[in-house]
């Protein structure tokens, strides 16, 4: 009989093999088979699973960092936005004496909610005894105050009545626990610009009453602000018929651009305007170079966790060289092989990934009960509000970060398998079979 040619053994060889489609049911039944560990191949398993257990922590703790300082961030802008105007207005060409009329002019400019008149100082706040402790008084309007939400809906005690009759301040919570003050408790101001006399300024020092406490959660303001009726505010700073400033409230802060104009051409004056932008730049210019470093930082938790899975392949190669033999003698490709153990490391990869986003929701969604838990364990006050400017512990997820999470995390998982299937795929049968 004749000679069986080459191409003939060829044919026969590629008829044994399942099927040569890239990623066929054959290519994912050996991928899948190399996942399962056996006896002898335990430390293999063991470094895929601290592979997977790498890149499940790691993209829940990229997860939860962002999520948290996003939370910081938006907590941080809406309560300070809420307490301070979005766009503030002062005069250039003298004192802002027809404050009312602009006030009025203001709002009715088209995207803004309100305009607050203000006039703004620091005193010495004294409550009963010795204590004491710096402040920011600023005397605003009755109506303006109750419009303004940050104050009027969180009244912890009292109420805004005392202030309306102009007879009353409203303090924050941490200032009264500071002074030991109650409602209905007086509150002693020292300003050092008073009253001018032939032996120089005097201090003025003045007793009001405490009508009302809030507390809007930012401890920051609840220990430093004292709201004031504007009037008594203008007689106690030397003020009388003019303000400092007037605060503007936007419906869209983001969009307080185009609102320059309008408000200018409303004024009718020369007036200089800056935004909540300008006079917080520095602060959230901080919180956005903190973030994006923490997020590179965190990155590398994930590149370490794909390097195990280089590691992992590799030793599975050297592990499975004669299988690699038999596959090749039997007519797989060398594309074959190297889908093969590319799947075989993608699918840690893509199985942490997948864990680690669950994990990092479920984290986020209990973020606040899982802080207050170390607490009570620790017996100490995580993440407190003196220092952290919160009360609670934020956690705003953001879609778009998240799933650049899951693709930076993926993609490195991919890139990871490339080198050990590569190598897989150039392996010599015969030398393969001879070291076995």
């Amino acid at each position: 009989m004749a000679a069986a040619t080459e191409d003939q053994v060829q044919a026969a060889a590629q008829s044994r093999v399942p099927s040569s489609r890239p990623f066929s049911a054959f290519e994912r039944m050996v991928a899948w088979r190399y996942l399962r560990s056996r006896r002898k191949e335990a430390f293999i398993s063991v470094i895929a699973g601290f592979s997977f257990i790498g890149i499940m922590l790691g993209v829940a703790t990229l997860i939860i960092v962002m999520a948290v300082m996003n939370g910081f961030r938006t907590e941080l802008i809406s309560r300070i936005l809420g307490m301070n105007g979005h766009i503030i207005v002062q005069p250039l060409d003298g004192p802002l004496t027809n404050y009312a009329e602009l006030a009025t002019k203001f709002s009715a400019v088209p995207g803004v909610t309100m305009a607050i008149p203000m006039v703004e100082g620091q005193v010495l706040a004294q409550g009963y005894g010795d204590a004491s402790t710096g402040a920011l008084v600023r005397g605003v309007r009755p109506d303006d105050l109750s419009k303004l939400k940050s104050i009027s809906e969180h009244i912890q005690s009292g109420d805004l009545v005392g202030f309306a009759s102009g007879s009353g301040v409203a303090i924050g919570s941490r200032m009264a626990e500071q002074l030991g003050i109650r409602v209905g408790g007086t509150i002693t101001l020292t300003s050092p610009n008073g009253d001018v006399t032939p032996m120089g300024m005097n201090p003025r020092v003045k007793a009001y009453t405490v009508s009302a406490i809030f507390e809007i959660g930012m401890s920051e303001y609840d220990a430093t602000i004292i709201f004031m009726p504007l009037e008594e505010a203008q007689l106690y700073f030397n003020a009388e018929g003019l303000v400092q400033s007037i605060e503007i409230f936007a419906e869209h802060p983001d969009a307080v651009d185009a609102l320059r104009k309008p408000i200018e051409d409303a004024a009718g004056r020369q007036i200089f305007i800056t935004d909540w932008r300008d006079r917080n730049k520095t602060f959230f210019s901080a919180l956005e170079v903190e973030r994006n470093v923490m997020f590179m930082i965190l990155t590398l938790i994930v590149l370490v966790a794909a390097l195990n899975i280089i590691s992992g392949l590799i030793m599975l190669v050297k592990d499975k060289g004669s299988d690699i033999a038999i596959l090749r003698t039997m007519g797989a490709t060398s594309g074959s092989v190297m889908r093969i153990f590319f799947m075989t490391g993608a699918a840690i990869g893509v199985a942490g990934t997948i864990a680690g986003v669950l994990l990092g929701v479920v984290v986020c969604l209990n973020i606040e009960s899982i802080r207050q838990f170390f607490s009570w364990v620790s017996g100490t006050t995580l993440f407190n509000p003196e220092l952290y400017f919160l009360s609670q512990l934020p956690a705003d997820m953001n879609a778009d970060e998240t799933i650049a999470v899951v693709i930076m995390a993926i993609a490195l998982s991919f890139l990871a398998t490339i080198f050990p299937a590569w190598r897989a795929s150039r392996l010599d049968p015969v030398q393969a079979l001879r070291y076995e």
